[in-house]
């Protein structure tokens, strides 16, 4: 069993001595950029163009779901959001720290990446993964 946690996806990176972050990957041509790794670019089609980047951890709420059935062991209700961070890429993941109500919930409200244990998950050596979460930002 390790004391580094594993990352849950693997565009998550966790380097030695610094802080985890997505990784995404931005077309040469267009300038799109996309979660994950990728030959060719969804958006124009260009091949052999993409190169990684590390992508923000901030960005705004686009749309979400307050999710009530899911599977057996996963606590509901939760948030399911699309956020398009600050270069325009757009990712989903849940929403945490803010109430399932959408009372609570605005559009184009700010959020944050923030990188915590996923939810208690263990590979068969019993070691932890580390997932991303969407949160209301800090208000500065």
């Amino acid at each position: 069993m390790s004391d580094k946690p594993l990352a849950a996806v693997p565009y998550l990176k966790i380097p030695e001595g610094a802080d985890p972050y997505l990784e995404g990957h931005k077309c040469g041509n267009c300038g799109a950029t996309f979660l994950g790794e990728r030959d060719v670019c969804s958006k124009c089609g260009a091949r052999d163009q993409m190169s990684t980047v590390t992508l923000p951890n901030t960005g705004k709420l686009y749309s979400y779901s307050i999710v009530y059935r899911s599977f057996p062991g996963i606590e509901v209700p939760y948030i399911s959001a699309i956020v398009d961070l600050d270069d325009g890429t757009a990712i989903k993941g849940n929403l945490i720290n803010v109430e399932p109500d959408p009372e609570n919930i605005a559009f184009d409200m700010p959020v944050e990446v923030v990188y915590d244990d996923a939810l208690g998950r263990k590979d068969a050596d019993g070691n932890a993964y580390l997932s991303y979460f969407f949160q209301p930002a800090a208000s500065a």
